[in-house]
């Protein structure tokens, strides 16, 4: 599928605020809240991006971490915890955890880039998406193969999808046989670079922007916060960027032209 067949891509550059944005200044200690999401609709976002975890009794909670304990005043995993038992669960010590529903029903302007963090998290997702139809409103991803490919069995080409690693491999190194192994996700979604074996490997390189766009798909890179990196990677001719400061990003792409 190609990005320009989905209403999501719509944008002439597509800014996600990563968490919400979770380095800028009235959302530290805060990230993946309603709070950090609002600072970030306020400042004019319309991309979102955010995990999701599955409680022990089927809730859908945005949140990145398997463990409540880097970020909250809770502990131990969330996969072992039930929605009522996190209700009272803070991060920072003060925002409660929110659910995806909760979220998707609090910014109906917003779009959202939701990664499926845990094995059980991929059916209420797609669960999720379909009782609120929000087809158009969210782009999945996961690090796992196994995650994706069962999300698009669930959605269809209804919702658009990220490339998987593989996907994103053939096209950084082998990038002509894309022209037979194409992914059928309109985007890559990918870090500048990755370490392989011992080494450090720029990921996010002109020729796979190229082969990319060959094949109609975006590329998004992850996680960029400052300002020349940024001004760098719009030169480079990349799509969208995950930032956890969507105030610099922002300021970039209002001087560029590009700012929705």
């Amino acid at each position: 599928m190609r990005a320009a067949e989905y209403a999501f891509f719509d944008a002439p550059f597509l800014a996600f605020a990563h968490r919400g944005g979770a380095a800028y200044a009235p959302n530290v200690g805060r990230e993946n809240t309603r709070h950090a999401f609002a600072e970030a609709v306020a400042l004019g976002y319309r991309y979102l991006e955010t995990d999701v975890h599955a409680t022990a009794d089927g809730g859908l909670l945005a949140f990145h971490d398997p463990l409540l304990d880097r970020v909250t005043n809770g502990s131990g995993a969330v996969a072992e915890r039930t929605a009522a038992e996190l209700v009272e669960v803070r991060i920072g010590g003060r925002d409660a955890i929110p659910t995806l529903a909760e979220l998707l029903e609090a910014f109906p302007a917003a779009r959202f880039n939701v990664d499926a963090k845990a094995d059980p998290a991929v059916d209420l997702l797609a669960d999720v998406i379909g009782a609120h139809d929000a087809f158009d409103r969210v782009c999945v991803s996961s690090f796992s193969p196994t995650r994706l490919h069962r999300l698009r069995r669930r959605l269809g080409v209804r919702v658009p999808t990220a490339v998987s690693s593989r996907g994103v491999v053939l096209h950084r190194f082998v990038p002509w046989l894309t022209r037979v192994l194409d992914s059928p996700a309109p985007a890559l979604q990918v870090p500048l670079s990755a370490r392989v074996g011992r080494r450090t490997v720029r990921i996010t390189t002109p020729g796979l922007v190229r082969a990319a766009h060959r094949r109609g798909k975006q590329v998004h890179v992850w996680t960029v916060d400052d300002q020349p990196t940024i001004e760098r990677l719009v030169d480079l001719g990349v799509d969208g960027i995950f930032t956890d400061r969507p105030d610099t990003l922002k300021d970039v792409l209002v001087g560029r032209g590009l700012w929705s």
